[in-house]
């Protein structure tokens, strides 16, 4: 499979490329800074800041793309800024006439209990809300979306670096936790899952999520 990989220089999307690598897939890694992305065999590099939507039309019409997976990561202090590079992205598969969109999201949306969100729970510190709302307002703009094929794919209430151990659980919409009301799951577990569901989807243009 011809995946094109934005966000490659972050810390799920460094995981997810070395897993589409290993797993035989020829990846065209996008990056604003070109080289900072792992040098790694099946792997081309274009820069892109996803700021023309003609030049990113371009990129996955040269690359002749089967999917686009964005592992996007907006600046902190400006959380809302992934959401027009976002659309950008969606305008420029539309272009292309597919190829299919898989997002790496976020777990705020997720429900907790029947009709509460994680973000709507509490649970949250006040500082982590501005990423949560804007993820959520991401996967709205995917559910209203025309002309594409999408996932969102939420990762558990805790994302980190970890094991690649291959046994975790599968949800839609709600949060994946464990006995204890624990929610996490490794970059590395998540990175499996994220290329079973490229290579095997059972989510088209919907939400599903991950957790052990």
């Amino acid at each position: 499979m011809k995946v094109v990989l934005y966000g490659a220089t972050g810390k799920s999307g460094k995981v997810i490329l070395k897993e589409l690598v290993d797993r035989g897939h020829t990846v065209v890694a996008v990056a604003r800074n070109p080289q900072s992305v792992d040098k790694l065999a099946n792997v081309s590099v274009v820069q892109d800041d996803l700021t023309n939507v003609a030049k990113t039309a371009q990129i996955l019409k040269d690359a002749n793309a089967d999917a686009v997976v964005s592992a996007l990561g907006p600046p902190l202090d400006n959380t809302d800024a992934l959401l027009p590079i976002s659309a950008n992205l969606v305008e420029a598969i539309k272009q292309n006439s597919g190829p299919r969109l898989v997002v790496v999201g976020g777990a705020g949306g997720l429900f907790v209990a029947p009709g509460v969100t994680l973000r709507d729970s509490g649970y949250l510190p006040e500082s982590y809300l501005p990423i949560v709302d804007t993820h959520i307002k991401l996967y709205n703009s995917l559910k209203n979306s025309t002309g594409i094929t999408w996932t969102y794919f939420a990762p558990a209430g805790f994302f980190e670096p970890g094991e690649r151990t291959g046994k975790f659980r599968l949800d839609t919409d709600n949060l994946v936790a464990d006995a204890q009301g624990n929610s996490r799951i490794s970059f590395e577990d998540y990175a499996i899952a994220l290329v079973n569901e490229l290579e095997a989807p059972k989510h088209l243009n919907q939400r599903f999520t991950i957790g052990y």
